[in-house]
């Protein structure tokens, strides 16, 4: 059975939990090279070494734009190559209108919208020498819907959907196609604090806490479970591979048809 991503070189952020560590192990089952990018070192090596000689792990802090062409310039020096990028590293917040500060505003849109600023930035520097290309952006529901995310969160992934539907008219042209993927009722640590509170806690307390959230979750969309890391990891797997090679500009919603539950109930 010939593997979907074959030949193809990937960098994923924020690989080391959740969403981004699922989409390496699919990347990696479909034939990818794959580069994980996160900062935790522990974790990403372990899951290099898990996913065999095609991964490599590579600290990094995606606010950083140093830390982000890094990435980039290591696919060009050791693979001579890069056909994908998903700019997947991103945490929740819980801010409001009346209560956030400067600090909350630079951290957030530094970590949610800068980080795809910047990693378009550099993807396109290699991909427009190879005339082809594949970026993917992880926005949310919450921009598209209100009461779906924190103040800040919301906004800043509203700006992702439409970087991404400016990025990829731009690239177009040059053979690179720029998506986005916006999750909803997907169970991740992102629920309780991201994976830096996950580290921190047992395997038992990270278990016990993604069961209870399945279950909460399942009654919050029409389909009768909740979304799972998974369903995001193979709609960007669709995405990156030649199965989509006619999609662009485009924002993928995966989230059980939340959106038009929470249509049909708003009225």
């Amino acid at each position: 059975m010939t593997q979907r991503l074959e030949g193809k070189v990937a960098i994923i952020t924020g690989a080391t939990s959740g969403i981004g560590e699922a989409t390496a192990r699919r990347f990696a089952e479909e034939g990818a090279t794959v580069i994980l990018a996160g900062r935790t070192v522990e974790k990403g090596e372990k899951l290099a070494k898990e996913l065999g000689g095609n991964a490599m792990f590579q600290k990094a802090d995606v606010m950083q734009e140093a830390d982000i062409a890094a990435l980039v310039d290591t696919a060009k020096a050791k693979f001579g190559r890069l056909d994908c990028l998903f700019n997947n590293a991103g945490a929740g917040d819980r801010t409001t209108l009346d209560s956030v500060t400067e600090e909350e505003f630079a951290q957030v849109m530094r970590l949610l919208t800068g980080s795809v600023v910047f990693g378009i930035k550099h993807a396109a520097r290699i991909m427009r020498e190879q005339g082809s290309g594949c970026i993917i952006n992880n926005s949310s529901i919450a921009a598209h819907r209100l009461g779906q995310g924190g103040y800040l969160y919301s906004g800043a992934k509203a700006a992702v959907s439409h970087l991404t539907r400016l990025a990829g008219v731009e690239l177009g042209a040059d053979g690179i196609r720029v998506n986005a993927i916006s999750p909803g009722a997907v169970a991740t640590p992102i629920f309780w604090g991201g994976s830096a509170r996950a580290n921190h806690l047992s395997d038992e307390e990270n278990q016990a806490k993604m069961e209870k959230l399945e279950k909460n979750l399942a009654r919050a969309t029409p389909l009768p479970r909740a979304g799972l890391a998974l369903d995001i990891a193979n709609a960007a797997v669709f995405l990156a591979s030649d199965e989509g090679s006619f999609i662009n500009s485009h924002d993928l919603v995966v989230d059980g048809g939340r959106i038009s539950m929470f249509n049909e109930k708003s009225g």
